[in-house]
C-alpha cells in the first residue's frame, strides 16, 4: 500500500513537472505562448497567429516566434536539461548535427543519436559543489581568524601610532635644543678658524732667497728644493703651492693642512734639505775659498744676524702651538655638537616616516572587516614555463623571465574593482611598463574562496592586459547565508 502511494506521488510529481509549451521556450516565458491566442512578438513589433510559432519561418524581428527552430539568426533555444542546469544556446545550433543540450532536445530532427548525459553531469556538479562547500566552510573559519587578528593588529597599530607621535614631540624638542648647542659651538669655531688662518698665512710667508733667517730655515729650504713653490715672487705660501706639496689634491683645507703640517714639517724639512747646509756650516768648496776666512770683514756690523731673532721666533712658535691646541679643541667641540644634532635629526626623520606608514596602513581599505589586511607587505609567486609572476597585494604585479632577465612591471595597485554587490572580489593594478607601441600594462586579479593564499593561474586575454586568479580565505562567505546546493531547476 505504501509503495503504491509512493508511485502515485512520483507519477503525480512527474505529471506536474510536465508543463506543455512550445519547444525551446523556458518556463519563465510560458505565459507569452498560449495556443488559443494570437502570439505577440516579445519586442512588441507585431502580432501573428499562433500556428506561425515554430513554423521554421522568422516573423518577429527579435526571433521570439521561432524559439525551437534555426529560422531566426538572433533567436535562442532553451535547453531544459532535467537533472542538470538549464541553459540557452543560439538557435543556429538547433538540428545542426551536434549535441549541445545534455538532454538532446536541440537535435530533435537531425537524425543524430545523442545520449542524455544530464544526470551524470548533475552528479559530478553536485560532488564539485560539495567540495566547494567544504572549502568555503573551512575558508570562512580561517577568515574569522583573519578578522580577529586584523582587529587586534589595528588596535596595536593605533596604540603604536600614539606612542610614536609622543616620541616625535620629544625628538623635535631634542633637535631644537641640539640645534642651539650646535650653533653656539660653531660661532667660536668659526672665529677661531678665521684668526688662526690669518696667523697661519703670515707664518707661511717665505723670506726671499739670500736673506733667510734661522726661524724660517725649513721654509727657505723647502722653497729652494720644491718645484711647487715660487720663490722669486713675494714668497707667499699659496693654496696652489700647498696643493703641490700635498700631491695635487683638488681642495686644501688650510686649518687641517696646518694641523698636519705641524706634525711633519721637521721631517719634511730635514729630508728636503739633506744636501743644503744650515747657516753657520760651509761646504767643501767654501772651505777651499780663501776669501771666506774673514766673513766679518765682508759685511757691515748691522747686517750680522743677531741671536735675539731666534728667541723671538721660538716664542712665536710656542704661541702658534698653543693656538693650534685651542683651535683643535673648538673644532672637536663643534663637530661633536654637529654629530649629535645630525643623529637626532635623522632619528626624527625616521619617526616621521614611521608615522606616515602607520597612518596609511590604518586608513587603508582592507575590506569590510579588514580581512585582507594580512596580505599587506606580502608577495606570492607563480612559476610558468617561461616566466615567474609575482603578486604583491596593494603594491604591484610583476613578471620576470624564468631563466634570467629584467623584471617587467605589470601594474601598481589601483583599486578594488569588483561588481557593486561583491566589490572586494577583484583587484585592479594599473600603469605598468608600457608595451611597444601599445598601452601601459595592467593586471586584473580575480579572488576566489580557498583555504590557502596562492596565485593559481595567469593569462593575457588581451595585449598588455593580464588576468590573474588568486585564492584567499578572506573572500570566503558564510556558508549558512549562501545557497551552496544546485541552482534552481525551474523546469523540473
Amino acid at each position: 500500500m505504501f509503495g503504491h502511494f509512493v508511485l502515485l506521488v512520483l507519477i503525480g510529481g512527474a505529471m506536474s513537472a510536465e508543463v506543455q509549451r512550445p519547444r525551446g521556450v523556458p518556463l519563465s516565458k510560458r505565459q507569452f505562448y498560449e495556443e488559443d491566442k494570437p502570439f505577440t512578438c516579445l519586442d512588441g513589433s507585431r502580432t501573428i497567429p499562433f500556428d506561425r510559432v515554430n513554423d521554421d519561418y522568422c516573423d518577429c524581428l527579435d526571433g521570439s516566434d521561432e524559439p525551437g527552430t534555426a529560422a531566426c539568426p538572433n533567436g535562442n533555444f532553451h535547453c531544459t536539461n532535467a537533472g542538470f542546469r538549464p541553459g540557452f544556446i543560439p538557435s543556429s545550433r538547433v538540428n545542426d548535427g551536434i549535441c549541445d543540450c545534455c538532454d538532446t532536445t536541440d537535435e530533435y530532427n537531425s537524425g543524430v543519436d545523442c545520449q542524455n548525459t544530464c544526470r551524470e553531469l548533475g552528479r559530478k556538479e553536485k560532488e564539485e559543489l560539495q567540495k566547494m562547500a567544504e572549502i568555503a566552510k573551512e575558508g570562512f573559519m580561517f577568515k574569522k581568524q583573519l578578522i580577529h587578528e586584523a582587529k587586534q593588529g589595528l588596535e596595536d597599530k593605533k596604540s603604536k601610532l600614539g606612542d610614536v607621535q609622543n616620541s616625535k614631540k620629544d625628538l623635535e624638542a631634542k633637535v631644537e635644543a641640539l640645534r642651539t648647542v650646535k650653533e653656539t659651538a660653531e660661532q667660536p669655531e668659526k672665529e677661531a678658524k678665521e684668526r688662526h688662518l690669518k696667523a697661519w698665512e703670515g707664518k707661511l710667508r717665505l723670506t726671499p732667497p739670500g736673506v733667510c733667517k734661522a726661524y724660517s730655515f725649513f721654509q727657505c729650504s723647502i722653497c729652494s728644493s720644491s718645484q711647487h713653490l715660487n720663490c722669486d715672487s713675494d714668497a707667499s705660501f699659496t693654496e696652489a703651492e700647498a696643493q703641490g706639496l700635498l700631491g695635487g689634491v683638488d681642495k686644501v683645507d688650510t686649518v687641517a693642512f696646518e694641523t698636519v703640517w705641524n706634525n711633519i714639517k721637521e721631517k719634511y724639512a730635514s729630508e728636503s734639505t739633506a744636501d743644503v747646509p744650515p747657516p753657520g756650516e760651509t761646504t767643501q768648496e767654501e772651505t777651499r775659498d780663501p776669501s771666506s776666512d774673514n766673513d766679518s770683514e765682508n759685511y757691515p756690523d748691522e747686517d750680522i744676524p743677531e741671536e735675539d731673532d731666534d728667541e723671538d721666533m721660538d716664542e712665536d712658535d710656542e704661541d702658534m702651538d698653543e693656538g693650534d691646541y685651542k683651535v683643535n679643541f673648538l673644532i672637536l667641540t663643534a663637530q661633536k655638537a654637529r654629530d649629535e644634532f645630525n643623529e637626532a635629526e635623522k632619528a626624527l626623520r625616521e619617526v616621521e616616516d614611521q608615522i606616515r606608514n602607520l597612518e596609511k596602513e590604518i586608513s587603508f581599505d582592507f575590506g569590510p572587516s579588514s580581512e585582507f589586511a594580512y596580505l599587506y607587505s606580502q608577495c606570492y609567486e607563480l612559476t610558468t614555463g617561461e616566466y615567474v609572476y609575482r603578486l604583491c597585494p596593494f603594491n604591484k604585479v610583476s613578471q620576470k623571465p624564468k631563466f634570467g632577465g629584467s623584471e617587467t612591471n605589470l601594474g601598481t595597485w589601483g583599486k578594488w574593482a569588483g561588481p557593486e554587490d561583491n566589490i572586494y572580489s577583484v583587484m585592479k593594478y594599473e600603469h605598468g611598463t608600457g608595451c611597444w607601441q601599445g598601452p601601459n600594462r595592467s593586471t586584473t586579479v580575480k579572488l576566489t574562496c580557498g583555504k590557502e593564499t596562492v596565485v593559481t593561474s595567469t593569462s593575457e586575454p588581451s595585449r598588455c592586459e593580464y588576468l590573474m586568479e588568486f585564492t584567499s580565505p578572506a573572500i570566503c562567505q558564510d556558508p549558512s547565508s549562501s545557497d551552496s546546493g544546485h541552482p534552481d531547476h525551474e523546469e523540473l
